[in-house]
């Protein structure tokens, strides 16, 4: 390869695009370090010139970053096509990683999308061998799996991306929806199942946004899987709590919980069955009150803060899920029945 000399440079797409003079250069694509990262080069003949035995050809030079490279991604699957077992996810965070990696064991081979609202963990989804994309504006390719796990905090219109995704599915496999067990309405510690009543709308903006969700969902014949708290050692209620101190809260309030990895495996449980227009409720079937939990975290000691206490005396109770329909349908059993087999201590 010759020595390569930059003579101009302009800005593309946020990238550096430069245009280099070149002795003795093929056409094709090479890799070149500047700027502290290693950059793919595609080049092409711009200007030949015959002047000369020793003569120099201009050649134009983009460069991309891995992620760049994965910018062809977004309208969908790769050229190879869409294998029988490939699965999209819809906001790859904690849960869908997870989803990806449990997947992954099961399915061998096959190829995993993750589309996402920015670029910024990209290049951490590719580690995991997911392919990731930006949001799409129109759905150009069809998954035979889909699971939609992002929150709506990020989004304008939920209702709508979540159409969008549906529209992403090929009908053929499965299409699953992670919502919340807080649509149901229960605020007075009772006991409460799959069939139980959920918060009219109207009530709050919060379930609202997850019923109209739901309902696009069973429109088209996905199915909805209504998730308790997530918690996992560094993330979840008792982590906040804990960083807290204390927290204007009563501590009589009942809360049902779900570890990450118990609510990935029922997601790819519920995946694998192909139901069509269903509701399943995803919790350990072992309610606690905060205080109840909090007292769990003091007596395992494996936290290295102190929680104060619960200072509130009025407000809400909560609710005492029971997932026994869903366990028993599905066929699914949690990894951790409890938060306190969890953190390995008897209650």
């Amino acid at each position: 390869m010759g020595t390569i000399s930059c003579t101009n440079t302009v800005s593309l797409n946020g990238a550096c695009t430069r245009f280099f003079a070149a002795d003795s250069l093929s056409s094709k694509a090479s890799s070149v370090f500047f700027n502290n990262r290693t950059w793919k080069l595609k080049l092409r003949p711009l200007v030949a010139s015959s002047s000369s035995s020793s003569m120099a050809t201009n050649f134009q030079v983009t460069a991309s970053s891995s992620i760049g490279a994965v910018k062809e991604e977004q309208k969908g699957a790769s050229s190879g096509g869409v294998g029988e077992n490939d699965l999209l996810i819809v906001g790859p965070g904690v849960l869908g990683r997870l989803v990806a990696e449990q997947w992954r064991q099961e399915h061998p081979g096959c190829q995993i999308y993750g589309q996402t609202m920015t670029a910024d963990h990209h290049d951490e989804l590719i580690n995991m061998g997911i392919t990731p994309s930006l949001k799409w504006t129109e759905a150009t390719q069809k998954f035979p799996y889909v699971i939609f796990c992002a929150p709506p905090s990020r989004s304008l219109d939920y209702p709508g991306d979540v159409r969008l995704a549906a529209l992403s599915w090929n009908g053929e496999g499965s299409f699953l929806f992670t919502s919340s067990s807080a649509i149901y309405d229960c605020s007075d510690n009772g006991a409460c199942d799959e069939d139980g009543p959920v918060v009219p709308i109207g009530r709050s903006p919060r379930t609202d946004v997850l019923l109209k969700a739901e309902k696009v969902i069973l429109e088209f014949g996905g199915c909805v899987l209504r998730l308790a708290g997530l918690y996992k050692a560094d993330r979840g209620a008792h982590v906040y709590w804990l960083q807290k101190g204390t927290v204007d809260s009563r501590p009589d309030h009942i809360l049902n919980l779900i570890h990450y990895e118990d609510a990935a495996s029922l997601s790819i449980a519920i995946l694998k069955k192909k139901i069509r227009g269903q509701i399943f409720l995803g919790c350990d079937n072992h309610p606690l009150s905060r205080q109840e939990i909090m007292d769990l975290v003091a007596k395992s000691g494996k936290f290295s803060k102190k929680f104060e206490g619960f200072t509130g005396t009025s407000g809400p109770l909560g609710k005492r899920l029971n997932n026994s329909k869903t366990q028993e349908e599905i066929g699914w059993e949690p990894k951790y029945p409890s938060f306190a087999h969890f953190l390995g201590v008897a209650e």
